[in-house]
């Protein structure tokens, strides 16, 4: 199970944050996806917005909700969120978010102008699961396998690592601690990411994701053996 990484609680989630996922195949992003993005990037405003969401619905989020609807039979339910950005707490007030995302129990997925990214693990934990997972990096055995399943994902070129890394052992453990580098981390996570190119726009970004959630699964049942109360 994703743990906390780019999702949203229902409690939390603002009404209409979601929408019904589209039963259309998935055949890639358009050229005109990237596009999209780069024109944001340059002009950030209503006007864009307005002027550009019927190609937004069709060309970027319609298939994000094909993709989702097909990985959900085994990855589960599919999120989209919300293209707006929450500007209350901020000041770059810029109204749109320059990117596309969205989450389902295997992993977070993104797509902005430059890449197509995928991530999955335990993101943002909260003090509770912080410490199991502290707990269960400090024993030998547990900790021990987290070793070698992150020594398998980093052989991949799946970067590994989390949102925060203490500058110092947390409290309670020694700094010579042999795994002292993951009991630093606050969470852990996997990630990877494609620069756009011709491939985005065919089912091998499909393939792309899917093999991603399927080698870092491991890394999930870790998590939800050690983590989840």
């Amino acid at each position: 199970m994703l743990q906390g990484f780019g999702t949203t609680s229902p409690a939390t989630c603002p009404p209409g944050s979601f929408r019904p996922m589209s039963p259309d195949r998935f055949r890639g992003w358009p050229v005109e996806a990237v596009e999209y993005f780069e024109g944001l990037e340059a002009d950030n405003s209503k006007t864009y917005w307005t002027e550009h969401k019927s190609l937004y619905e069709a060309k970027v989020r319609a298939p994000m909700e094909a993709l989702l609807a097909e990985l959900q039979p085994e990855f589960g339910e599919g999120r989209i969120y919300r293209p707006y950005r929450d500007v209350r707490f901020t000041a770059d007030k810029s109204p749109y978010k320059t990117h596309l995302a969205a989450h389902n129990a295997g992993g977070y997925f993104q797509l902005n102008s430059e890449a197509l990214g995928v991530g999955t693990g335990m993101y943002m934990p909260a003090p509770d699961q912080l410490e199991r997972y502290r707990a269960a990096v400090a024993d030998d055995r547990s900790g021990g396998e987290l070793v070698r399943i992150v020594g398998g994902l980093r052989k991949k070129a799946i970067d590994v690592d989390a949102h925060e890394v203490l500058k110092t052992a947390p409290k309670g453990y020694p700094k010579d601690h042999p795994r002292i580098d993951l009991l630093r981390q606050k969470g852990i996570t996997a990630w990877k990411q494609w620069p756009v190119g011709a491939w985005l726009g065919t089912a091998a970004a499909k393939k792309r994701i899917v093999d991603f959630l399927t080698v870092t699964a491991p890394l999930r049942e870790w998590l939800d053996e050690h983590t989840v109360s």
